[in-house]
């Protein structure tokens, strides 16, 4: 029985490497197709509202509303600063600017339950006009023609409900832990969105530096106020729908990452338990696995199960053959999956880099260590994760947003 057992898991791990190994070459191929690619402009430019949720973010949002200022865009443009209830200087900040530029104009969310992005955007969408909205979080510093590029793709892509960019890593050489950050985003805007993007024509939203067209969103009556995963749940719906997410690869925002393990993990266990509810609503709802959804669903599975049961397997395998634990014999040995998957893993993340151009010796030093170190985090994440959900869940309790701490940004890295 246990013989069968290990059949299984060896056939869906070799299942695996394939699939991640030809979402890499994808995205690889979409990445350089797209940078390369030249849009012609529209003839007339649709008018875009930029929202921005904050709470407390006055230590950074004047290089953020700076950023703002630099964008260039043919159409019109509006940002709204959403101060949901700031007890530090971000209303002084925020005034500041819109005392003195047009385009920027300062919101006062009003107090209401439950807390959190999805239920100020809902705000934001309420109290302004246009025919798309981006939305940015508070830290973000977006490239001068991010919001152009997003545009000319929602309006040159059939059936597109908005665009999406990549975010890039405003921190990532300050230590070792910003550096893991920045890999793995470049890793899963490779594979998970360029790859899935130029296979399936699926996008995903990343929560920040998302361009989405206020109609559709409109039709899907806003965001779920109870979603702390507010992108993958309206990417759910959106998918459902028929509409499509286009990825734009040279679309970039650029924004701080956690600078220690404390804020890395408060941050991370609220993404894990907006992604359990995710499961949760999806094992409840047929129409979560119909069409092109299934590949949402089936992904945040593979993600925040199977991932996880395969990185306990690989570690189990590796750590009994280094103590000589004798496994029942298979056709490969199973210490040749563990090492397949972790060349699979360090491939995806010198490609990353590759395609970045940050490929140097440091870099690759950190992407040799991720395995062992980086990816073994998300086992304890999402064991303290499903824990907190639980118990919430048990009790008939609301889960609260948990903000991530910010601190003063320095100036763009230059090896970013």
């Amino acid at each position: 029985m246990f013989k069968v057992v290990l059949l299984l898991i060896m056939a869906f791990f070799w299942f695996l490497l394939f699939y991640y190994s030809i979402l890499l070459v994808s995205g690889v191929l979409h990445y350089k197709r797209e940078r390369e690619r030249k849009r012609k402009p529209l003839l007339k430019y649709p008018s875009v509202a930029i929202l921005i949720p904050a709470h407390n973010e006055g230590l950074i949002l004047e290089d953020t509303l700076n950023a703002m200022m630099k964008l260039r865009y043919p159409g019109h443009l509006d940002v709204f600063l959403l101060d949901d209830q700031s007890i530090d200087q971000t209303a002084a900040v925020a005034r500041s600017f819109a005392e003195n530029f047009s385009r920027i104009h300062y919101i006062k969310v009003p107090p209401g339950e439950p807390k959190g992005k999805s239920r100020v955007l809902n705000y934001g969408l309420s109290i302004s006009q246009s025919d798309y909205f981006l939305v940015y979080d508070a830290d973000n510093q977006p490239d001068s023609d991010a919001v152009t590029k997003l545009v000319e793709i929602a309006e040159q892509t059939e059936n597109a409900a908005g665009a999406v960019g990549v975010v890039r890593t405003l921190n990532q050489n300050k230590n070792l832990l910003t550096r893991m950050i920045s890999i793995e985003f470049q890793v899963f805007q490779l594979t998970m969105q360029s790859g899935r993007w130029k296979l399936f024509n699926l996008g995903s939203l990343p929560g920040t530096n998302m361009l989405l067209r206020r109609s559709v969103i409109e039709e899907l009556e806003g965001y779920d106020p109870y979603a702390l995963a507010e992108d993958a749940e309206l990417t759910i719906r959106i998918t459902q729908k028929g509409y499509v997410l286009p990825i734009v690869p040279y679309a970039q925002t650029w924004e701080q990452e956690p600078e220690n393990l404390q804020t890395f993990l408060k941050q991370r266990t609220r993404w894990l338990i907006g992604n359990l509810y995710l499961l949760e609503k999806s094992f409840k709802d047929i129409h979560f696995w119909k069409g092109k959804t299934f590949f949402h669903s089936l992904q945040h599975l593979l993600t925040y199960f199977v991932f996880i049961f395969f990185l306990i397997t690989s570690n189990v395998i590796f750590v009994g053959s280094l103590f000589g634990i004798n496994f029942p014999e298979m056709a490969a040995p199973l210490l040749m999956i563990w090492l397949m998957s972790y060349v699979v893993y360090s491939i995806q993340i010198i490609s990353s880099l590759a395609v970045n151009q940050q490929l140097s010796l440091t870099s690759l030093f950190v992407g040799a260590i991720m395995y062992f170190t980086y990816a073994q985090l998300f086992v304890i994440l999402l064991i303290r994760a499903f824990a907190i959900y639980l118990y919430h869940r048990v009790r008939g309790l609301t889960i609260g947003w948990d903000k991530t701490t910010r601190f003063k940004a320095d100036e763009k890295d230059e090896a970013a």
